[in-house]
């Protein structure tokens, strides 16, 4: 089952790697007879369906989630492995695909405008004025 992260980008499954193990997650007493915890590896940097610029970005936006470039995630939240072996692709996909999305525009800073300077300005003497009526009168 191939994962598709964008219409661009589909990991062969040959790529993938599952492991599956006891899960402390819910379940009751069938949680320790199935292993319904998942883990699956994603090999970045041996992958043969990244460019060298893609393969780079995710290296350097994922750098502390690599482990000799191999990214793993997890899933124990369901009881069924097929369910956590979903959850498992999702998660991957949604990692990928973030490490792969171009970078936001830098902000431009700017002044603000005279209208906002004089609304804050008036909210903070009302604000002031309403302090000042709860302070006691004075004694003349």
């Amino acid at each position: 089952m191939d994962l598709e992260v964008s219409p661009a980008l589909t990991i062969p499954a040959s790529e993938l790697g599952w492991r599956f193990s006891r899960s402390s997650g819910p379940g009751g007493q069938h949680v320790n007879t199935s292993d319904s915890r998942v883990e699956l590896s994603w090999n970045v940097a041996d992958s043969a369906v990244l460019s060298d610029g893609q393969r780079l970005r995710l290296v350097t936006r994922l750098e502390r989630r690599l482990v000799a470039g191999v990214i793993t995630v997890t899933a124990s939240e369901r009881r069924s492995q097929l369910r956590n072996r979903e959850l498992a692709l999702a998660k991957l996909a949604n990692l990928v695909a973030e490490g792969l999305a171009p970078e936001a525009a830098r902000r431009r800073a700017t002044k603000p405008t005279r209208g906002s300077n004089q609304r804050r300005l008036a909210a903070k003497g009302q604000r002031a004025a309403t302090k000042m009526q709860r302070k006691r009168p004075s004694a003349e």
